[in-house]
């Protein structure tokens, strides 16, 4: 049976560039929601005609989607999670929640809260499996998420053990490096380092094809008392 995978917010440049990313190099069945339901409509449309193997099927209703699915993205605003997560709370009970928002002010000059958008949502889901992951990467590469020839790396962080395997496996199939972070605590750190990417590419004029890279020492004959060399870097 096809694991099903609701995007809340299809629309919006995230909702698009995932589903896009899905339908192109998965077999999970997709369902599409938003507010313009003819904005979704017309991208299940469009990702059926250019794969026509993809299962995906537009909603009117962000409820119904979230009953039929086994994966739940929503992918809006900050102030749009908190109306969001109030309707679909109802249908989410031990489903698989990805918090991809980053809680930033209108002027993206500062962060909206002093928790995190992720420990928010498990608050507002008591009941689901909240996975922080997607925060750290533009739009853009899920279209193509190599930059220079390298895996941009998507970092995962959540309480569930078997929520974050299922999201890491995802991040892997649409072409991304997943990263094991640890526990839900880890997405203010998350959000925080997608900030500081923002604000770089904002002042530098980068062109939003951008992402975090761990590196890390891979020879084979380093001894089990020897410190790994971590860097992290952007690509």
């Amino acid at each position: 049976m096809k694991t099903t995978i609701a995007i809340i917010g299809a629309g919006g440049n995230m909702g698009k560039g995932l589903a896009t990313a899905l339908a192109s190099k998965s077999n999970y069945r997709l369902l599409l929601a938003d507010n313009d339901f003819a904005s979704a409509d017309a991208l299940a449309q469009d990702l059926k005609h250019n794969n026509p193997n993809a299962d995906v099927e537009a909603l009117d209703c962000s409820a119904n989607a979230s009953w039929e699915a086994d994966i739940v993205i929503p992918a809006v605003p900050y102030s749009a999670q908190k109306p969001v997560a109030e309707k679909i709370k109802p249908f989410v009970n031990q489903k698989i929640v990805i918090s991809l928002v980053n809680p930033m002010n209108d002027t993206m000059t500062a962060l909206a809260t002093e928790t995190s958008a992720a420990d928010e949502l498990q608050q507002l889901l008591p009941n689901a499996k909240v996975v922080k992951a997607f925060n750290t990467t533009f739009a853009g590469t899920f279209y193509e998420p190599v930059v220079d020839g390298v895996p941009v790396d998507v970092f995962v962080a959540g309480d569930d053990e078997k929520a974050v395997e299922a999201i890491s496996k995802l991040a892997k199939i649409i072409g991304y490096n997943p990263v094991l972070t640890g526990g839900l605590e880890k997405s203010k750190t998350l959000e925080l380092m997608q900030f500081l990417l923002i604000q770089l590419t904002m002042r530098d004029g980068l062109n939003w094809k951008t992402g975090w890279k761990l590196l890390h020492n891979t020879k084979e004959n380093v001894t089990a008392n020897s410190e790994a060399e971590l860097e992290v870097e952007t690509v």
